[in-house]
C-alpha cells in the first residue's frame, strides 16, 4: 500500500553490522496508525526484535535512529530525531532526543528509521545517498572527537549536501553516560546510547538523501503553521537578566501561583534560550544544588549571579535553531581557551556543573560544555557524576590515593576539570567513574551508594521534584527513567491540554502552593496525560518547547490529521500515546527489571525534609503517586506490570 501523502515514508532501514548487509523493510500502515511514528514506531521495533536479557552492548542490541512523523511536512517544531536502544545505564528501554538537522535527513533518505544489529569487527561508519547504501571503513576516525568527526565527513562529501550523527572518544571507550552529537554540539544525551554506538564500533551515520517528503494536506499544514507563527513572533520587552533571580525569589516567598501559561517562557526561550531560567530556577528552588544536598539558601544571588542570563548573550555570535524551529532557542559563543567557540551551554549544562558542584567559573563551564560535547559524554550525568564524587571525598569514603593526588573540594574549577577528563580518557579515578554514578558506587563501596543519587541507574536532571513533585513521578515511573523532558505538574500547566482533550484535569486561574503536596489523584492523572501527549509528540518528532506555547497554538492533533489524512479526534492520539507508554513498560519488564527499583532517591524526595531554602520542609509521597499513576494505565497497581492481554495486543500489531 502506498504511503505517499501520509508524512511518514512507510519504510525502514535495518543494518547488520556483523555482516555488513542493509536491507529496507516496509512497514504497515496499522502500525503508524497505531503508534506513529518516532518513538511510536522504536517501541514498536525494540519491543519485538531484542531478545529478552539481551547485553545492552552486545551484538543482539538494536540501535534505532528515528525520525517524527510530522518531520518535513510543513509543520513547525517538529525537527527532532530520536535514538532508542537496550540501556547500558539502566538495562531497560533506553531514548535520547535531539534537535538539530539530522532528523529530516533520516526521511530524505526514504526511511522513518535506521536500525542497526550486530557488531563489526572494525570501526565503520553508515553512508547513505539516493542511490548509495554502504558500511565504510572508519578507522582513521576512531579516535576523534565529535567535532572532527563530523567535519571530515562533511568535507568528504564534497558538492553533496549531509548530515552526521556520530560519537566521540567517550562513545568509543563505552562510557554508560556517554551520548551522540549532530551539528558539532547538539547532543542526543540520556540513557548511554553513544556507548551502545561504541561497542558496535559504529562511529557515525552520514546521510546525504534527497527524497521528497509528502503530506495529505499541505496547505491546511501552512495555514496552521501561520497562526503557530504568529504566537512565536510575539515578543513584548522583557526585564534585563540581572532581575531574573528577585523574580525567581519573588516567586519563592509566594503561597499561591498562577497557572503558568507557556508563553511566558517563550518570551525567555526567545531573548536568552534556556539559560534565561539559571538564576530563577535556584531561587524558586527548581534547581538541585550540591547533590541534592544543598539549597538556595547555599547558592544566592552572590553566587548565582555568575549564570546571569546576559553572560550568555553577550558571548553569543549568532543564533542557532534546529530545523522547522521559528524560535531559535540556542546559540553559538565565543570562548577563551583551547576553544574559540561552543554551542550555548543549556540550562541543564550550567547547572548540573555550576550550583550542583558549586562552581561559580563561567569559563570552566563553556570549556566543559565544548569538552563533553566534542567527547559526546552527557553533561547532566557527567556533572551528578563529579557532585558524588566531591561528596565522597568530603566524607572520606575516598581519599587522594584513589585521586590521583588530587584534593577535590566542592567550587574547585580545576578539580571539577580534572574529573571530567579523566571520565573522558578512562584514566585513573576516571575510569571508575565513566559509567556514572550507581557503578562508581558499586566499585567504591564504604557506603558511596547513600549518596549516589540515581532513578534505576540514570543520573536525573536538574529539577528538583521537591519543588514540583510530577518530576518525582515522571523520574520514577517513565521507562526510561530520571528523564526530565517526559512530564511536570508546570509542564501540564503549560500544555493547555484541557482545552482540547476531553477527561483530562482541567486547571484553574492559580492554586496553593501547598496543594501539590497532597494526596490527590489528580496529580496522577496529570502525569498519566503527560506521558500520553509526550509520546504523542516524540511520535510526531516534535519539540517540548514547542508544545509549552499549549496545545491550541502549538496544534500537534491537527496538523497529524493533515499530514496523514486521518480524522482522529485528540482522545484517540492520547490512547496513541497510552499504547507506546505501555509497550515500553513491558519491555523493560520483559528485560527482568521490577518497575519499583526505579523509584527516586529519598534526597529528592525530602526524606528527611530540608530546614532551610526554597524547599524547606517539603516532603513528596511518591509510592502513593506512582501507585495511582500504574493503575491509572490500567496496569497492576502494585508492581507496574502491564496486563499480559494488554501486552499481546499491542504485539500482535504488525
Amino acid at each position: 500500500m502506498s504511503t505517499k501523502n501520509k508524512g511518514y515514508m512507510g519504510k525502514i532501514m535495518n543494518v547488520d553490522l556483523s555482516t555488513g548487509k542493509i536491507q529496507i523493510e516496509t512497514i504497515s500502515p496499522v502500525v503508524y496508525e497505531s503508534f506513529l511514528s518516532g518513538m511510536g514506531l522504536a517501541a514498536h521495533q525494540l519491543y519485538h526484535r531484542i531478545p529478552a536479557g539481551a547485553d545492552p552492548l552486545g551484538p543482539d542490541n538494536l540501535l534505532g535512529f528515528v525520525s517524527g512523523l510530522l518531520t518535513g511536512t510543513g509543520s513547525l517544531f517538529t525537527g527532532r530525531w530520536m535514538v532508542v536502544g537496550k540501556s547500558p545505564l539502566t538495562n531497560g528501554w533506553g531514548e535520547a532526543n535531539c534537535g538539530g538537522n539530522f532528523s529530516p535527513a533520516i526521511k530524505h533518505c526514504g526511511v522513518d528509521g535506521i536500525f542497526f544489529t550486530g557488531a563489526s569487527a572494525t570501526p565503520v561508519y553508515l553512508y547513505v545517498d539516493d542511490t548509495t547504501m554502504e558500511l565504510r571503513d572508519a578507522t582513521d576516525l576512531w579516535g576523534m572527537d565529535a567535532v572532527e568527526t563530523e567535519t571530515h565527513l562533511l568535507k568528504n562529501l564534497g558538492n553533496k549536501k549531509g548530515r552526521v550523527a556520530c560519537i566521540g572518544q567517550s562513545g568509543e571507550n563505552r562510557s554508560l553516560i556517554s551520548g551522540i552529537s549532530t551539528d558539532k554540539g547538539r547532543m542526543a544525551a540520556r540513557s548511554g546510547l553513544g556507548a551502545v554506538m561504541g561497542s558496535k564500533k559504529l562511529k557515525a551515520l552520514v546521510l546525504a538523501g534527497t527524497r521528497r517528503i509528502f503530506s495529505h494536506n499541505k496547505e491546511e499544514i501552512k495555514r496552521l503553521s501561520r497562526i503557530c507563527n504568529r504566537w512565536v513572533q510575539f515578543q513584548p520587552p522583557f526585564v534585563p537578566g540581572f532581575l531574573t533571580a528577585p523574580i525567581g525569589a519573588l516567586m519563592r516567598i509566594m503561597p499561591a501561583v498562577l497557572t503558568q501559561d507557556g508563553l511566558l517562557y517563550k518570551i525567555l526561550l526567545r531573548k536568552w534560550g534556556t539559560v534565561s531560567m539559571n538564576q530563577m530556577s535556584v531561587e524558586m528552588g527548581d534547581s538541585p544544588i550540591k547533590n541534592w544536598n544543598g539549597s538556595s539558601a547555599d547558592w544566592g544571588f552572590f553566587k548565582s549571579r555568575s549564570s546571569n542570563p546576559d553572560v550568555f548573550i553577550r558571548r553569543e555570535t549568532e543564533k542557532f535553531h534546529c530545523y522547522s524551529c521559528p524560535l531559535g532557542c540556542g546559540g553559538i559563543c565565543k570562548t577563551q581557551g583551547k576553544f574559540s567557540e561552543t554551542h550555548k551551554p543549556e540550562y541543564e549544562t550550567v547547572l548540573s556543573l555550576g550550583g550542583f558542584v558549586m562552581n561559580k567559573d563561567m569559563d570552566s563551564i563553556f570549556y566543559l560544555n565544548e569538552l563533553l560535547n566534542r567527547a559526546g559524554m552527557d553533561s547532566i550525568s557527567a556533572g551528578h557524576t563529579v557532585a558524588f564524587a566531591l561528596e565522597c571525598f568530603e566524607r572520606g569514603i575516598i581519599t587522594t590515593k584513589d585521586t590521583m593526588g588530587v584534593e577535590l573540594k566542592w567550587g574547585d574549577p580545576g578539580a571539577i576539570e580534572f574529573l571530567i577528563e579523566k571520565m573522558i580518557t578512562r584514566d585513573g579515578i576516571g575510569d571508575i567513574l565513566a559509567d556514572g554514578v550507581k557503578k562508581a558506587a558499586e566499585r567504591i563501596g564504604n557506603g558511596a551508594d547513600k549518596i549516589a543519587i540515581h532513578a534505576g541507574g540514570q543520573e536525573p536532571a536538574m529539577h528538583d521534584s521537591r519543588n514540583d513533585p510530577g518530576f518525582a513521578l515522571h523520574y520514577s515511573v517513565d521507562p526510561a527513567p530520571g528523564r526530565h523532558t517526559n512530564g511536570a505538574g508546570l509542564y501540564y500547566e503549560m500544555y493547555q491540554l484541557w482545552k482540547q482533550v476531553k477527561g483530562v484535569p482541567k486547571m484553574g486561574l492559580g492554586y496553593l502552593k501547598s496543594s501539590k503536596y497532597k494526596k490527590d489523584i489528580k496529580h496522577a492523572r496529570i502525569g498519566k496525560a503527560n506521558s500520553q501527549y509526550m509520546n504523542v509528540m516524540n511520535g510526531a518528532g516534535a519539540c517540548l518547547f514547542g508544545g509549552f506555547l499549549g496545545i491550541r497554538r502549538t496544534p500537534i492533533f491537527d496538523w497529524l490529521n493533515a499530514a496523514t489524512g486521518w480524522q482522529f479526534t485528540p482522545e484517540q492520539y492520547m490512547e496513541i500515546g497510552t499504547n507506546i507508554q505501555t509497550l515500553k513498560q513491558a519491555f523493560n519488564v520483559r528485560q527482568g527489571l521490577n518497575p519499583k527499583d526505579s523509584r527516586v532517591k529519598d534526597r529528592l524526595l525530602g526524606l528527611p525534609p530540608q530546614t532551610k531554602g526554597a524547599n524547606k520542609g517539603r516532603t513528596v509521597d511518591i509510592d502513593s503517586l506512582m501507585k495511582d499513576y500504574w493503575e491509572l494505565f490500567e496496569w497492576d497497581r502494585e508492581t507496574g506490570i502491564p496486563s499480559q492481554v494488554h501486552i499481546d495486543k499491542l504485539a500482535s500489531i504488525a
